[in-house]
């Protein structure tokens, strides 16, 4: 088994301790820039009901790059919550790295010191929650530890999010790890976990996920959503967000 990356360690090390999600956000951007060497970092949430929601940036280039990108419609933020699929620049001056951004690239290279781009899909299960954009003053891509550790890093930090903004109330009795306060312990969402297993024919893992999903996307805690299942008042149905 690889070894887990040092910014994956440092969320997996996190103790929840009364953040509220903005918090979050900025201890995940600051934990990504002091372990995959670049220069800043920003988290930009997707919803049902809004578009787009900057949590976090960690400086002032960082805020443009997110402003750059959602006034403009393009860029790598953008394709990256569009596809799901990570978008990776190592150079934002060379034209044929960012053919498909014409506009934005241009803004980029006219506006700000930023050479490199790494867009990064917050994903749990099939869930897109939103993007982890990082950029670097210096040409090149992201070292093969550097994309593991990056890879790691969203995995372990949609799942913070996904809990904080669907189950607020774990692990107010105490801090402890973020990772720690699983939701195993309340019936209801046992239980409406194994009938949307039923439901889709899919695993645990993935059947939670959907829960968690339909929660975020939707603003609405996890255990309400799982009372709705439990009652037969929601079924979940594969075109289902």
């Amino acid at each position: 088994m690889a070894e887990l990356g040092t910014v994956t360690r440092a969320l997996l090390g996190m103790v929840r301790d009364g953040d509220d999600e903005r918090a979050l956000a900025g201890r995940i951007c600051r934990a990504c820039v002091d372990g995959l060497d670049v220069d800043g970092a920003a988290i930009s949430l997707f919803t049902a009901h809004d578009s787009r929601q900057t949590l976090w940036a960690t400086d002032a280039v960082a805020e443009l790059l997110e402003e750059l990108q959602f006034a403009l419609g393009q860029g790598a933020c953008m394709e990256a919550a569009t596809t799901g699929r990570p978008v990776l620049v190592a150079d934002v001056h060379r034209p044929a790295d960012t053919v498909r951004w014409p506009i934005f690239a241009a803004a980029v290279v006219d506006q700000t010191p930023v050479r490199a781009l790494f867009a990064l899909p917050l994903q749990w299960g099939a869930v897109n929650l939103g993007v982890l954009d990082l950029y670097r003053a210096t040409p090149g891509g992201l070292s093969d530890p550097q994309w593991r550790d990056a890879r790691g890093a969203v995995d372990t930090a949609a799942l913070m999010i996904l809990g904080l903004r669907t189950d607020p109330d774990a692990g107010v009795d105490g801090a402890g790890g973020w990772l720690d306060h699983t939701t195993g312990h309340r019936a209801e969402i046992h239980q409406a976990t194994g009938m949307v297993l039923a439901q889709l024919g899919i695993g645990p893992t993935d059947a939670l996920a959907r829960l968690r999903g339909h929660a975020f996307a939707h603003q609405r805690p996890l255990i309400d959503v799982a009372r709705d299942v439990v009652a037969r008042r929601m079924v979940f149905t594969e075109d289902m967000i």
